[in-house]
């Protein structure tokens, strides 16, 4: 897996797992604390990510929230019956981290450009 790859993947399964342990919910998208803190987090590391790999920068938000499902599967010890809605929701969630990780790489190559 490359570099940006694991970073992606490893983000998306800590931010994942930091928001279920320190709520205590299940999942953590049941607390308000991950949609206020946990989620903005991920958009922003997709655009940090994006920022400086710009190459297949929609990749890193899939990955990153793939890996959310990743980690909500490891820590219910569990996948179920709905795990291909899940990967879906997952996917949805996964939108905005894409626009804002095309944002960041028109920030980068504006910045580019203007240092030429």
């Amino acid at each position: 897996m490359a570099r940006p790859a694991l970073l992606a993947a490893v983000t998306g399964f800590v931010l994942w797992l930091a928001a279920s342990v320190l709520t205590g919910r299940r999942e953590a998208w049941d607390s308000s604390l991950y949609w206020a803190f946990f989620y903005p987090m991920a958009l922003f590391a997709c655009g940090v990510l994006a920022f400086f790999h710009p190459r297949r920068a929609a990749t890193w938000a899939f990955v990153l929230f793939a890996f959310q499902f990743v980690a909500m599967c490891v820590r219910n010890a569990e996948i179920g019956s709905l795990w291909p809605l899940g990967l879906i929701l997952f996917a949805v969630l996964a939108l905005p981290g894409v626009f804002v990780a095309r944002l960041a790489v028109r920030m980068r190559e504006r910045r580019d450009g203007e240092r030429m």
